[in-house]
C-alpha cells in the first residue's frame, strides 16, 4: 500500500483548490478489490437479514434489539474494522472501515448511530491516544462486541463550544484517582455501554482533559431517562450523571488538558463516517421510491414516466452518485497519507492521526454535503409515495426523521462550513496550501483582457473540468478579497464563511463526480458511462448555480465601486458556459436508467 501511495504525489487536505487533479489519482467505488467486495456483500447480507425484516420494531424503540444487532455485528467482526489485529480487529485499510460504515448504515439510523458511535467515538479515542495498557485492556473487548463504547462530551450548556463543559475532574489527595462530578447529554448508546470516554475539566485548565471511565451505577454514574427523539428510535440516547465517580489516573487519556484535541480529531473522523453512513440510506431510499414509481399507476401510467417523478429519480441519483464518488476519494487520500506515514516510521496511532488530520476540511466538506443531500432524498421519497409517504405504515417516514439528526451531530453543518474555510484558511498562512499566488494570479487575470479563443471541447468532460478549473478561480477571488480585507476577523464574518464554504463544498463534490467518471470512461469505455457522464453534468450545473448566487452573495456585502463591479465581471467570466448543457435531457437520460433498472444501478 504504501509502495502505490508513494508512486505518486498525494495533493494535501485542501490542495485540490489549487492543484489539478488527474482522474487517474482518484480512487472511486469501481476501484474495490475483491476483499472489498466481499465485505460489501457481507454487511448488505447482514442488514437485509438482521435489521430490514425489523423495521417495524426499530421505529418502537426497541433498545434491546439495537444491542442484539450490534453484539452480532461484533461477532461478524464488523466493529472491529479500523482496529489493528494485535488488538483483535480486523486491521483493514481506512477505505475498508468506510465501505463497512456506508452498508450498514442504509436500513435505519438507529443503528447507524449506535455503530458510529461505538466504533468511531467510543472505541477511536482510545485506539489513537490510549497507551498500550490501556489499548490492551479495553480495544479488544470493544472490537469484539463483548463491551460497547459511548462518548460524553456534550453538556447542556457545551453544545457547540465543546471545550466550555463544566464537568470537573479533582485529583485525590493521594494523587492515585480523580473524582469527576458533573452532566453530559445527548449521550448516544448510554443505555447499553460498558464504558465511556468522558471530558472534564481539572482545576481551572483552558483545555478539558480526556478520561476512560467504566459504567458502574456504584461508582456515582446514573442515566436519566431514555431521550425522546424525531428519529432514530432505537438509538439510546440518555443523560450521564457523574456524582464523585473515581476514575485511576492511569484511565486520563492522553495528556491533561488534552481532551479538546481528541474531541476534535476524533470529530474529523466521525465526519467522514458520517458521510459514509448517509450513502446507503441515499441507494436504498432511490430503491424504494423508483419501485413504487413504477408499481404506482396513475391516468392508466406508471408515474415513473412522468417527467416531474423523473425530475425527483434523476435529482436523487445525482446527489447519491456525487456524495459516493467524493466520499471515496477522500477516504483514499487519507489511506495512502496513513501508509506513507507508517513506511516513514510513525505508529499506527500517529499516522492514523496525522492522516485523518490532513484531510479535516475534507471531512467537514463531504459532512455537509452527504447529510443535506441525504434529507432531501428522504424528502423527495416521501413526494413520490404521496400521501403514503407521511403514513408511517410506508418506509419514507421514518427515512426522513432518521435523515434530520445527520445535520446536528458530528458538529453542526454551520459550524462544519465556517471550519471548512477556517481550516483552509490556517493552512494557508501555515504555508501548506499556496492560497497567494494563485488568489494573486486570479486578481492580475481580472484587470487583464480576455481569450476570445473557442475553446476545443471535443473531448468528453472537457468543459465541464475547464468549468471546475474557472470556478476554483470564482473561490480565490472572493476568498482572497475577503481575507484581504478582514484579515484574522474574517471568522467573525460568518454569513460570508457560509457563502464561501458553499462555493468550496460545490467545487469539491463536482469535482469528485466528474474525475471518477472521467477515469471509468477511459478504463470502460464512453458508450458504457452515458448516464455517470450525464450526472456529472447535471450536477455540475447546479454547482454553477450555487456558487454564481453564493459568490455574488458575498461580493456585494463586503465589495463596493470599481472592485465590486471588476468582481461580479469576473463572475460572469468565470461561470459562463461555452456550451450549455440540456438539463431535461441529462435529468430524462439519468430518471430512465433507475426506471429501467428499477434500483439505483450505479
Amino acid at each position: 500500500m504504501a509502495e502505490t501511495a508513494d508512486k505518486k504525489e498525494i495533493l494535501r487536505g485542501g490542495q485540490f483548490l489549487v492543484k489539478e487533479t488527474a482522474c487517474e489519482d482518484v480512487f472511486t467505488p469501481e476501484d474495490f478489490n475483491e476483499e472489498q467486495k466481499m465485505m460489501k456483500e457481507t454487511v448488505k447480507e447482514f442488514v437485509d437479514r438482521e435489521i430490514v425484516p425489523n423495521k417495524e420494531r426499530f421505529e418502537h424503540k426497541d433498545y434491546a434489539l439495537t444491542e442484539e444487532v450490534m453484539r452480532k455485528a461484533g461477532e461478524l467482526g464488523l466493529l472491529g474494522i479500523a482496529v489493528p489485529d494485535e488488538y483483535d480487529g480486523l486491521g483493514m485499510g481506512f477505505v475498508s472501515t468506510m465501505l463497512v460504515c456506508d452498508y450498514i448504515s442504509g436500513a435505519t439510523g438507529s443503528i447507524a448511530t449506535a455503530f458510529g458511535a461505538h466504533t468511531g467515538i467510543g472505541t477511536m479515542p482510545i485506539t489513537l491516544y490510549g497507551t498500550e495498557e490501556q489499548k490492551k485492556k479495553y480495544v479488544p473487548k470493544l472490537a469484539t462486541g463483548e463491551w460497547f463504547g459511548a462518548y460524553c462530551l456534550t453538556e447542556p450548556g457545551a453544545g457547540s463550544d465543546a471545550n466550555s463543559g463544566k464537568t470537573k475532574a479533582e485529583l485525590s489527595a493521594d494523587g492515585k484517582s480523580y473524582k469527576i462530578n458533573g452532566q453530559k447529554m445527548w449521550i448516544s448508546n448510554a443505555g447499553f455501554c460498558n464504558l465511556f470516554i468522558v471530558f472534564a475539566r481539572i482545576e481551572d485548565d483552558k483545555n478539558i482533559t480526556g478520561f476512560i471511565v467504566e459504567n458502574d451505577s456504584s461508582n456515582g454514574i446514573s442515566l436519566g431517562e431514555e431521550e425522546k427523539k424525531l428519529g432514530i428510535h432505537s438509538s439510546s440516547t440518555r443523560q450521564v450523571f457523574f456524582n464523585d465517580t473515581v476514575v485511576p489516573v492511569e484511565n486520563m487519556l492522553a495528556g491533561r488538558g488534552e481532551g479538546f484535541k481528541i474531541a476534535m480529531n476524533a470529530l474529523n473522523v466521525g465526519r467522514i463516517k458520517l458521510a459514509a453512513a448517509c450513502l446507503d440510506a441515499q441507494r436504498r431510499i432511490i430503491d424504494m421510491g423508483v419501485k413504487y414509481a413504477n408499481e404506482r399507476v396513475q391516468f392508466k401510467t406508471p408515474i415513473a414516466q412522468f417527467g416531474a417523478i423523473k425530475y425527483k429519480l434523476a435529482e436523487m441519483a445525482t446527489n447519491a452518485y456525487v456524495c459516493e464518488s467524493a466520499s471515496y476519494r477522500a477516504a483514499k487520500n487519507i489511506e495512502d497519507r496513513i501508509a506513507i506515514r507508517m513506511a516513514d516510521g510513525n505508529s499506527h496511532q500517529e499516522a492514523e492521526l496525522k492522516g485523518v488530520e490532513e484531510y479535516a476540511i475534507e471531512c467537514s466538506i463531504l459532512k455537509v454535503a452527504a447529510s443535506e443531500d441525504m434529507q432531501n432524498c428522504a424528502d423527495e421519497g416521501i413526494q413520490i409515495y404521496g400521501g403514503m409517504g407521511f403514513s408511517a405504515d410506508a418506509p419514507m417516514e421514518a427515512a426522513w426523521r432518521d435523515a434530520r439528526i445527520s445535520r446536528i451531530y458530528e458538529g453542526t453543518n454551520e459550524i462544519n462550513r465556517m471550519l471548512a474555510v477556517g481550516m483552509l484558511v490556517k493552512k494557508a498562512m501555515k504555508g501548506h496550501v499556496d492560497l497567494l499566488n494563485p488568489a494573486m494570479a486570479v486578481a492580475d487575470e481580472l484587470t487583464g483582457i480576455p481569450s476570445f479563443d473557442t475553446p476545443d471541447y471535443s473531448e468528453v468532460l472537457s468543459e465541464e473540468k475547464a468549468m471546475i478549473a474557472k470556478l476554483k478561480k470564482v473561490f480565490l477571488m472572493v476568498a482572497g478579497s475577503a481575507i484581504q480585507k478582514y484579515g484574522p476577523e474574517l471568522e467573525e464574518h460568518q454569513q460570508l464563511l457560509m457563502a464561501a464554504s458553499d462555493i468550496l463544498i460545490e467545487i469539491y463534490m463536482a469535482e469528485s463526480a466528474i474525475l471518477r467518471t472521467e477515469k471509468n470512461v477511459k478504463r470502460f469505455g464512453e458508450d458504457t458511462q452515458k448516464e455517470q457522464i450525464a450526472m456529472a453534468q447535471l450536477y455540475l450545473y447546479h454547482a454553477v448555480d450555487i456558487i454564481n448566487q453564493k459568490a455574488k452573495e458575498g461580493i456585494v456585502s463586503f465589495a463596493e465601486g470599481d472592485e465590486q463591479r471588476m468582481m461580479l465581471m469576473g463572475l460572469k467570466r468565470f461561470t459562463k458556459y461555452q456550451n450549455q448543457p440540456n438539463v431535461v435531457a441529462l435529468r430524462n437520460t439519468i430518471a430512465e436508467k433507475v426506471t429501467e433498472e428499477n434500483t439505483y444501478p450505479f
